[in-house]
This record gives C-alpha cells, sequence and structure tokens, in this order.
C-alpha cells in the first residue's frame, strides 16, 4: 500500500535545472528548496552525475528537482557527464535554463540554444533563470531579458546567492513555475471520494440560507455529490435539522457539511463520525491544504492590533447574513476584540505582494469559481508576502474550536 504523505517519483512533477558549468545551478537549486540540497563551489564541474531531490515544493506540491552537471563539460570524463545530463531531458516536465548575466552578450550561446532545441523538440516548458544579478549591471540584465523575448522564452532575474542568504525561497521563481506547469500536474485532486472507502455512503449537510440559488444548490455541493456519484458512492443531503434522523437510518463513512452549520453539526454528529466541510475540501481540492491548515491556527496568534484581510472570489452583492462580510468577521471580533483592522476585497482584485505584507491573516472563500492554478498562486504570493493565508472553511472550525476534528477526515493527504 503507498504511502499518501510520500508520493512516488513517478506521480512527482520533475523540474530539470540545466545550464553550463558555474553559472549557479545548484544555487538556484538550494535557493528554491530553502535547503542545502546540492553541493555548491567556485569549482566548475562540481555536480557531476544529474542528482534527483525530491521534495514538497510549496505551492505545486511533491516534486522531484533534478539537478544536473555543465552542458559545457569538456574532456573525455566531461562527455560523459554531458550524456548523463541529455538522459535526464527524457524524464523532464518543466526545464530551467541558469545563465550567469554576469557575463554580459556572452551568457547565450550554442549551449542554451541546444537546450531550448532540445525541450521544444519535446514539448517541455522552459523557464529560463537570469542569475547572478549581484554582480551584473542593470543594463545587461535587461537587454539577456530582452533578447530572450524575442525568443517567445519566459525569463526570471534572480540572484542565487541573494536569496539563499535571506531564506524567502525563491518567490518570483515559484510564481513563474506556477504559472509554466503542465495542466495534468495541476489537475485538482478529488474532492471527497479519495477518502472513504468503496461502497461507503457519506452525508451532506445542506443549509438553505439566501444565499443559496432559487430552486439550485450552492455549487460546492454540486461538485461534491458529482465527485460521489462518479467513484460510485453513496450520499444522502440534508438540512441540519434533518441530520439526527439521517445518522439513526445510515452508518456514514463521513459528514461534511456547509462550514456555516459547524457548531450545530458538530453537537449532532457522534465523535466516532468522521466531520469536516465542504470548504475544507476545497482547501484541498484547489489550493494547498498544508499551507492553509497552518495559517487557520495561526489565528491564536492574532491580536486587536491585527490586521486581516477576507477575500471573496464571487463578486455577488453580500446579503445580511452573508459569511465573508458578516459571519467571520463578527467571529474575529468575538475572538480577538472589536478593534480588530479587517477589509475585504473580491473577484479578481487580489492586492500585490506589498499591499500584503501589511496584513497578519487573509481569509480566503473555498474558491469554487477559480481554477487551481489561480489558487495557488494567490497563495504563493502569500507566501512571498510572509502573511499567512487560510479559507473560510478551516477559519469557522478553528474560531469554533473543532479545527482538529475537521482536518482529521483528510489527515492522510497533509
Amino acid at each position: 500500500m503507498l504511502n499518501q504523505l510520500s508520493p512516488p517519483k513517478g506521480l512527482r512533477l520533475h523540474i530539470g535545472v540545466f545550464g553550463r558549468r558555474n553559472v549557479g545551478k545548484s544555487s538556484t537549486l538550494n535557493a528554491l528548496s530553502r535547503q542545502n540540497l546540492s553541493i555548491v563551489s567556485e569549482m566548475p564541474g562540481t555536480t557531476t552525475d544529474p542528482v534527483e531531490k525530491s521534495i514538497e515544493f510549496l505551492p505545486l506540491g511533491p516534486v522531484v528537482f533534478i539537478d544536473s552537471a555543465g552542458i559545457d563539460d569538456d574532456g573525455a570524463l566531461g562527455k560523459e557527464r554531458v550524456a548523463k545530463t541529455r538522459q535526464a531531458y527524457e524524464r523532464v516536465d518543466v526545464a530551467l535554463i541558469v545563465v550567469d548575466s554576469a557575463l554580459g552578450s556572452d551568457a547565450w550561446g550554442v549551449y542554451e540554444e541546444e537546450l531550448v532545441d532540445e525541450m521544444k523538440t519535446r514539448s517541455i516548458p522552459i523557464l529560463v533563470v537570469v542569475n547572478k544579478t549581484d554582480v551584473a549591471d542593470r543594463e545587461s540584465v535587461d537587454s539577456i531579458r530582452s533578447f530572450l523575448t524575442t525568443r517567445d522564452l519566459t525569463s526570471v532575474p534572480f540572484s542565487a546567492r541573494l536569496d539563499a542568504s535571506a531564506k524567502v525561497g525563491a518567490p518570483e521563481l515559484r510564481d513563474a513555475l506556477t504559472k509554466l506547469a503542465p495542466e495534468e500536474y495541476l489537475a485538482p485532486p478529488p474532492i471527497v471520494s479519495d477518502l472513504v472507502s468503496p461502497g461507503s455512503f457519506v452525508v451532506l449537510v445542506a443549509p438553505i440560507d439566501k444565499e443559496a440559488p432559487k430552486g439550485r444548490l450552492i455549487l460546492p455541493q454540486v461538485q461534491t455529490i458529482r465527485d460521489l456519484l462518479d467513484a460510485d458512492l453513496g450520499c444522502v443531503v440534508v438540512k441540519e435539522n434533518m441530520l439526527g434522523e439521517a445518522l439513526k437510518k445510515y452508518e456514514p463513512a463521513l459528514v461534511v457539511t456547509d462550514s456555516q452549520a459547524f457548531k450545530s453539526v458538530d453537537a449532532t454528529t457522534p465523535k466516532s463520525v468522521p466531520l469536516t466541510s465542504f470548504s475544507i475540501l476545497f482547501a484541498r481540492q484547489k489550493g494547498n491544504l498544508p499551507t492553509m491548515l497552518a495559517g487557520a491556527r495561526a489565528i491564536e496568534t492574532l491580536t486587536e492590533k491585527s490586521r486581516v484581510l477576507i477575500a471573496e472570489a464571487c463578486s455577488h452583492h453580500p446579503i445580511e447574513e452573508d459569511i465573508g462580510t458578516v459571519k467571520i468577521p463578527n467571529a474575529l471580533r468575538k475572538k480577538i476584540g472589536a478593534d480588530i483592522t479587517i477589509d475585504h476585497v473580491h473577484g479578481h482584485d487580489f492586492p500585490d505582494v506589498d499591499t500584503l505584507r501589511r496584513y497578519d491573516l487573509i481569509v480566503h472563500c473555498g474558491a469554487c469559481m477559480f481554477n487551481r492554478r489561480e489558487m495557488l498562486t494567490r497563495i504563493n504570493r502569500a507566501l512571498e508576502a510572509e502573511t499567512a493565508i487560510t479559507n473560510y472553511g478551516l477559519a469557522l472550525a478553528a474560531l469554533n474550536g473543532i479545527l482538529d476534528r475537521a482536518v482529521k477526515p483528510l489527515e492522510s493527504t497533509i
């Protein structure tokens, strides 16, 4: 049986790091991972055979980095190293080509062109890392990047040395990698069907409030039902006042509730029955659950001087008991204090990194209207700003004192 905490290499995104000797390939990898994964030396040719490093790389999840030898290596042994590097092309999903901007116009040449041709032949996305910007003049960096634009190549200016010293994890590179990652690696996991055994029943608690479209359920509830049916699993949908009766008739493998009904559903559901919410399921399906769980736990560190940003993907007109503009703010003020600052953004109006740095916590909606790439990009922006981020369901679970119970059904995927 596979350990879900450690996905096999074959299921991980493979990111190859290529370039000439001494351009900073290993240093770039170390900066990205915030770890000393690869040996770094001023001596050219330190990396010999391609070395695979399996890590959990936010916001993409489990990946394999392939650190390679310089493609300009020479001599009999050097040619063997280059041959090994070329073999690595066969297992790469995304290619990072690292160049030394301090070389000016010599930073790009026949070796880099060969790499681009190889990757394009294989339809592998390419990101050029214009490294050593700390020692290169601005004109050289701009000139290299302008040239790369004419070649339809995406590039990012970078200083592996400064980034590694600051231990910030190369946020611009991470963001660019998220945008380049093939769709199949950003495909969302199942909503709930992988969390229960075949043949199981799941009870879904769907309060009908003023925000539910007339004659319809809200989108997360519909998507969850479809996920269960596609997996040949049974589901029973009830309002919160019928939950007790449903629990008497069925032996559910899981109860999933609207987060706004957490308190009453928690009281009704026996502790022996796993419980979570639609929004928490979407924290995993649309984003990165470990990061957003850490954000929920950060609620305990807030004070009346803290600032919280509530982000709603939809731009609907809020109702009287709206979860984002009314219920969560009221719960935060009750727990933290009336003077805590709470701001709101809606739709695609998500702040830049500098603005996010002003906040201690971001509470995001379930993002049912977003694709996973957009949500991961927002999470990455929060990470760059060093601002905790969570979502409505996790926040409400924390505010109701049932966070541990609510995430337990998903703990094997964290």
